[in-house]
């Protein structure tokens, strides 16, 4: 338990942000306007990178980039999953005009309801997960670039 402690703590710092951020913006009713979402990535983002940080102090000096990489991809995906879990009950039960007002701003013929919507936030949240964990795990791995890295070159 205590090798998911990191990611547990701030994958639930991260969606308390999405949602705070989310319902600030419903307060104005721009949470309809997908272009407000892009700052979803900003908060993961920042979370994802703390999350790193902790992850790499409390292991100190045996931080394996394998588990940091695991560490840093749950965070994403737990704070993913909780977010969407947030998302289907506010579109579905706290404001039920939700989807029809965020659906009308393409006008398009197609079929959507709440299920393919919740399958885009969720893709979308994974995604981000992925593409950050994959970038911050170059700042902290290992340089080969160094007399000890040089000894395990070919």
């Amino acid at each position: 338990m205590k090798n998911f402690s990191v990611p547990i703590k701030y994958s639930l710092i991260i969606a308390v942000g999405l949602i705070v951020y989310f319902l600030f913006l419903s307060l104005f009713n721009l949470h309809i306007y997908p272009l407000f979402s892009l700052f979803n990535g900003v908060i993961m983002a920042g979370g994802m990178w703390l999350a790193l940080k902790a992850y790499r102090s409390s292991k100190g000096s045996k931080f394996k980039y394998q588990k940091g990489f695991m560490a840093s991809l749950l965070t994403g995906f737990n704070a993913t999953i909780l977010f969407t879990i947030f998302f289907a009950l506010y579109a579905t039960e706290l404001n039920p005009d939700f989807l029809n007002n965020l659906i009308n701003m393409w006008r398009t013929d197609y079929g959507t309801d709440i299920g393919i919507v919740l399958f885009v936030v969720a893709v979308m949240g994974f995604a981000t997960s992925l593409v950050l964990t994959l970038a911050y795990m170059q700042l902290f791995k290992d340089s080969w670039n160094t007399k000890e890295g040089q000894e395990h070159t070919y």
